[in-house]
């Protein structure tokens, strides 16, 4: 039967199974976004489980921060940390009696065996299997130790690590992206399944927590694909049938702008970085479901709930997909533009008030909200609020020396002198009528270019040559603020 006819036999269970030895990165998240989308499209569950066998590294506060993060971007799970569920716990740290359970199952049933090879030997022997152009790997040394042997290593206070024996042949495999995959054994030897401290490696503890947590299919990242021979194998010394392993779909390689694996070096930073920027978690996620799986047309603006009623793995691509930040700003400001006013204003006021710009005083956010509508459409990023906006909160502007030279200059001086002379006898302060003197005196009048008109005007009343729409923000400020600014700017 077709792996995909088998699959929809099953009740869907996918896992979301991180290590985290830091914040959760773009290609942690987008693993986890289409392992929830599968679940979520296919009325399946969503499992969470924390790979934290590694306490040194993965530490209690990168696991809070992960579970954080999730629940930020939406992502919510079914089972795990702060929910619970029938097959808990969810981090693998509580778990290490199970692992040793298995792991002394696997020697008594003949699966696996004690090896008493130490570092330096094993390094000796995979460089002579260089030497002769050989795979290098482990050479079954201690599968078949006398008795003898063994008490000799013993005496010598050697402590043995338990291997898994890999029988002769191949292991083959339908990838629901690949197709089928087979891994010929000669290049898949014997591996580690527990080392001599008892503390279990990550093949072990992966497949054991699979099955016993009755998942039905994993997504994982390409870099994994080699490893499933080793966890096929495990699910052999469990005793579990073949058409009852999981399905494993093995996700494309996230590329950065230079072809090469994303990676810190190449623009990979932590989701967390993401959000300090700016970005919104729907447009995160909007992005990211992009990189390697299409809704089957060239939309680039799709929500959360058209992710769950379109997402198949069917759809997902083998080949590496690119990470472009340029596109999702862009997809970022579409998401900033589609805010209501009042969501924009609840995402707002934290980079407001985090910045210093206000103290969040009623008065404070009431500007706040009016100020919005005349930058919704001029940010990418929500971090960009704080320079928009700050013009609004300052009893006096400050320029950097660029601005300062700017408007220092004669022509400007000009300019600014001439709006005072139009702008102080205005009697009602309203963008439209600002806008119509500024344009009547200083385009029609004295024959500037808007640029040059209406640039050193800016610099004077915002402290900067970006801003929202200077008429809008004039009448923000109000006429005596603007007016003084105006004055304080001529040399």
């Amino acid at each position: 039967m077709p792996a995909n006819q088998k699959s929809a036999q099953r009740e869907v269970r996918t896992r979301f199974a991180p290590s985290p030895t830091g914040d959760l990165h773009v290609g942690n998240i987008r693993t986890a976004l289409f392992d929830w989308a599968y679940a979520r499209h296919t009325g399946g569950k969503l499992i969470f489980r924390i790979e934290d066998t590694d306490r040194e590294r993965v530490t209690d506060e990168y696991i809070q921060r992960a579970i954080e993060t999730l629940q930020w971007l939406g992502l919510n799970w079914d089972e795990g940390p702060e929910v619970g569920g029938p097959y808990g716990p969810y981090l693998q740290s509580q778990r290490l009696d199970i692992y040793n359970e298995w792991a002394q199952k696997f020697l008594q049933n003949g699966d696996a065996y004690n090896c008493y090879c130490s570092t330096e030997e094993l390094e000796a022997r995979r460089e002579k299997q260089r030497e002769l152009n050989q795979a290098p790997g482990y050479d079954g040394k201690c599968r078949s130790l006398s008795a003898d042997e063994i008490s000799r290593y013993q005496t010598e206070g050697r402590k043995p690590v338990i291997r898994m024996r890999m029988p002769d042949g191949e292991t083959h495999f339908t990838d629901l992206i690949r197709g089928e995959v087979t891994f010929d054994h000669k290049f898949v030897p014997d591996f580690v399944l527990m080392r001599a401290d008892g503390s279990p490696l990550y093949t072990l503890a992966v497949a054991v927590d699979d099955v016993l947590m009755k998942v039905t299919h994993v997504l994982r990242g390409e870099d994994l694909l080699s490893s499933t021979p080793r966890q096929i194998r495990v699910y052999q010394a469990m005793g579990v049938a073949a058409e009852d392993f999981p399905f494993f779909a093995h996700l494309p390689f996230v590329m950065g702008q230079d072809n090469a694996k994303l990676s810190k070096r190449n623009g990979e930073v932590s989701i967390a970085w993401y959000r300090e920027q700016g970005f919104l978690p729907e447009a995160i996620c909007n992005y990211l479901a992009l990189l390697g799986w299409s809704p089957g047309d060239d939309r680039e603006n799709i929500t959360m709930e058209e992710l769950v009623q379109l997402f198949t793995v069917e759809r997902v691509n083998s080949s590496p997909a690119r990470f472009d930040m340029k596109k999702l700003e862009a997809i970022n400001g579409d998401k900033i533009r589609a805010l209501t006013i009042d969501d924009f204003l609840t995402r707002a006021l934290p980079f407001l008030l985090k910045d210093g710009v206000i103290q969040g005083s009623d008065a404070e956010i009431a500007v706040v909200k009016s100020a919005l509508p005349i930058i919704q459409e001029r940010i990418a990023r929500m971090n960009e609020v704080t320079a928009m906006l700050k013009f609004l909160f300052v009893e006096k502007v400050t320029f950097d020396a660029e601005s300062s030279s700017k408007i220092g200059e004669e022509p400007s001086q000009h300019v600014i002198k001439r709006a005072l002379e139009v702008l102080q006898p205005l009697g009602e302060w309203k963008h439209n009528l600002i806008e119509a003197e500024l344009r009547k005196a200083l385009l029609d009048e004295m024959g500037l270019k808007p640029r040059v008109a209406f640039g050193p005007v800016r610099i004077a009343v915002t402290g900067s040559h970006i801003s929202p729409p200077l008429f809008e923000s004039m009448e923000l400020l109000g006429k005596e603020r603007s007016i003084a600014r105006l004055t304080a700017a001529i040399r």
